[in-house]
């Protein structure tokens, strides 16, 4: 049997985390998931994560949560959940940011997964290169395990389908994250890597990306600064499920989700 891992697309807030409470156990079950992997980065309110965020969504069934740029964004509270093994943050970030860039799961049957999350540069900040990054960290996580799932949040669809090519037959999978807009380009690529450019969002799809349409437009019309709300209309999950080969480490499957909550 492959071992099969669930990826939960950008949880965007309350509505986020209530979709994940009503569909995640039925997702599990009837796909005979073995790992849980979310990105958590705006499960607080739209932006950034807390440790009572982060331990509902865990309480939930969630084993993993990757993040992106927003994971600083409540700074009180970052301190309390770079300390907590079971959230990463992209591993490109500078020498001396707090957290860590990947970890190693277990399955119930015992069969190690890695995963490794990492952030794009292109309309994004000038970190370290991502693709350098990945070289060295798969290197490492292979030590431990065939298994690799990457989560890569960032901005152009260019840079995500060019490190899923440059990684692939190296990695189980590369998805995307950080445009909030599920992709319908889901393939495992020919050497056997599952690729997706964007696992979408969780949270109200009645809105812009997850925030209210109306203070959205008004900041496009005006250019001034307003402050966003999270949208509570229309709530969706959208994410993917990967097969994946347990001595090769290769994509064996790849289904997209999108459910309406």
């Amino acid at each position: 049997m492959p071992v099969k891992l669930l990826f939960i697309g950008d949880i965007i807030g309350k509505p986020g985390r209530q979709a994940l409470s009503r569909e995640l156990h039925r997702l599990v079950d009837r796909h005979n998931v073995d790992l849980v992997i979310a990105n958590g980065e705006n499960a607080a309110g739209g932006f950034g994560l807390t440790e009572e965020t982060a331990r509902d969504l865990f309480k939930q069934g969630v084993h993993l949560l990757t993040s992106g740029n927003h994971i600083w964004d409540k700074k009180e509270q970052v301190p309390l959940i770079m300390a907590d093994p079971r959230i990463i943050r992209p591993a490109n970030y500078p020498a001396g940011a707090l957290g860590n860039g990947s970890a190693i799961l277990t399955t119930p049957g015992g069969i190690k997964v890695g995963v490794l999350n990492l952030e794009g540069r292109v309309y994004m900040k000038n970190l370290e290169c991502p693709f350098r990054v990945a070289d060295r960290e798969i290197e490492r996580l292979k030590q431990e395990t065939a298994i690799i799932f990457i989560d890569f949040h960032a901005e152009a669809t260019s840079e995500k389908a060019a490190l899923g090519w440059y990684l692939d037959g190296r990695v189980s999978a590369v998805v995307g994250t950080h445009t909030h807009v599920q992709t319908a380009d889901e393939c495992i690529l020919t050497q056997g890597t599952a690729f997706m450019t964007d696992a979408g969002m969780t949270g109200a799809f009645d809105s812009v990306i997850g925030m209210g349409k109306e203070e959205t437009i008004n900041r496009f019309l005006t250019q001034l600064p307003t402050k966003f709300e999270v949208a509570k209309k229309d709530i969706r999950l959208n994410g993917v499920v990967i097969g994946v080969d347990e001595q090769s480490g290769k994509a064996l499957s790849i289904e997209r989700i999108n459910i309406s909550c």
